[in-house]
């Protein structure tokens, strides 16, 4: 393993950084003039403007050749250690490590520290480290105008490297925490503003639901006028009564359903109404499709099955109804759903023999109002695939689940897995 690895989770804000170098810049500037010609110091007064110089072209290099807005965490380091690197060489030229901005060396390192990786902190604390303690043992001395030089004891002058080291790994350590803290405290509002993105989508279909239950009801009503009329029509004919009466059956079932909608969307629903175990419930479930689909549904559970019932959540329901719902539009002929539990898990996986997920939404699966294309860029069969899962994935996810959606290794179609923690599905 590298050393230093590159992260997505760090990076630089550019214009911040490019700020802080003018001020860092124009500071060295005033003051390597204002002592050499004020005060009458007297050292290499252009070399140290050279190596200014080369640091307002690394800065002109950020803003007019890097075009990206933050600097990862690879091109921080480099630059940091430019920054580095170029202030230890200015103070070897004025006085090392006895020259008051010394302090100013530890700057790019705690500067670094709350923003960027561990690893990177590291490496620029021990390199900052090292310039300190060559700084205190070779460099040029700064010439006094002045006639009287004071003088001072070793232990005197050897404690300003100390001291300094100190204070850099001092300071180091708390920007690391804060910086962390800060970074937990974005995520945790970033996943806040997710679930509050979630919820307003979910209001805003609730409002959509409401609109189309009053938009369908009327021809629901007329089929269901109609298969009245066709079943007294054809009363003699028995097979095609059957067919009459599943379709009233189902479009009595539409307007129940409509009906919740329109009036109370958290209404209890009577599809199931007893506390049942996960696999009662999947078979249930089945059993709803089977009434209109010519599929075969193939439900496997292992031996150690968690027997404990389950408290009813109408959400867990629909949830997974919207997923075998999918499996059982798209597949060709089989849904495959596995069920898994333990003392300490349950898994239910949900597979199907159609062509799959297409390659254009996998990174995208969850997002309401998702569209799939083919090839000539056309809204494909799959559209409104999204808003299903979109669905489904929200109410099971509110209920604790974890959800993946990937295409199958084994049956080649689409494959869900839905997995819980026991502890918090029994809590339900």
């Amino acid at each position: 393993m590298k050393f230093f690895e590159t992260s997505k989770f760090y990076s630089l804000k550019k214009s911040t950084y490019i700020s802080l170098r003018w001020i860092g810049i124009i500071g060295q500037l005033i003051s390597v003039n204002l002592v050499y010609f004020y005060f009458n110091f007297k050292f290499d007064f252009y070399y140290s403007n050279l190596i200014i110089f080369l640091g307002i072209l690394s800065n002109l290099y950020l803003i007019f050749i890097y075009k990206k807005t933050q600097l990862s965490e690879r091109s921080a380091l480099i630059f940091l250690l430019i920054d580095i690197f170029q202030l230890a060489a200015l103070i070897y030229l004025t006085g090392g490590i006895v020259n008051p901005f010394v302090i100013f060396l530890i700057i790019p390192s705690v500067f670094a520290s709350s923003n960027l990786g561990f690893r990177t902190n590291l490496l620029l604390v021990v390199i900052t480290s090292i310039m300190i303690l060559f700084l205190t043992f070779y460099s040029k001395t700064l010439p006094e105008p002045l006639s009287n030089h004071f003088y001072v004891d070793d232990y005197y002058y050897y404690s300003i490297p100390v001291a300094l080291i100190i204070a850099l790994a001092f300071l180091n350590y708390f920007a690391i925490i804060f910086g962390t803290e800060s970074r937990l405290r974005k995520e945790a509002l970033n996943k806040m503003e997710e679930v509050m993105a979630k919820e307003h989508e979910m209001l805003s279909l609730g409002g959509q639901a409401a609109a189309a239950a009053h938009s369908l009801g009327t021809p629901l009503s007329t089929i269901k006028i109609i298969s009245q009329e066709l079943k007294h029509q054809l009363k003699d004919q028995k097979d095609v009564i059957q067919d009459i009466e599943l379709l009233s059956s189902q479009v009595e079932r539409c307007n129940q359903i409509l009906k919740k909608l329109s009036l109370n969307p958290n209404e209890e629903d009577s599809f199931i109404d007893e506390d049942l175990t996960m696999k009662d419930y999947l078979k249930e479930i089945i059993l709803s499709y089977k009434e209109t689909s010519n599929k075969n549904f193939i439900l496997n559970s292992n031996q150690n099955s968690n027997s404990k019932k389950i408290t009813k959540s109408i959400e867990i329901v629909y949830g997974l109804r919207n997923f075998i719902g999918n499996a059982n539009k798209f597949s060709s002929k089989n849904i495959f759903i596995t069920l898994k539990s333990d003392d300490d898990i349950t898994e239910i996986i949900i597979e199907d023999d159609g062509e799959g997920y297409p390659s254009d939404i996998l990174s995208k699966i969850g997002e309401p109002y998702l569209k799939t294309f083919d090839e000539n860029k056309k809204l494909g069969s799959g559209s409104g695939l999204g808003l299903g899962i979109f669905i489904g994935k929200t109410l099971l996810e509110k209920n604790f689940a974890q959800i993946n959606c990937r295409n199958s290794k084994t049956r080649g179609g689409a494959e869900v897995i839905i997995k819980w923690k026991n502890k918090d599905l029994f809590k339900i």
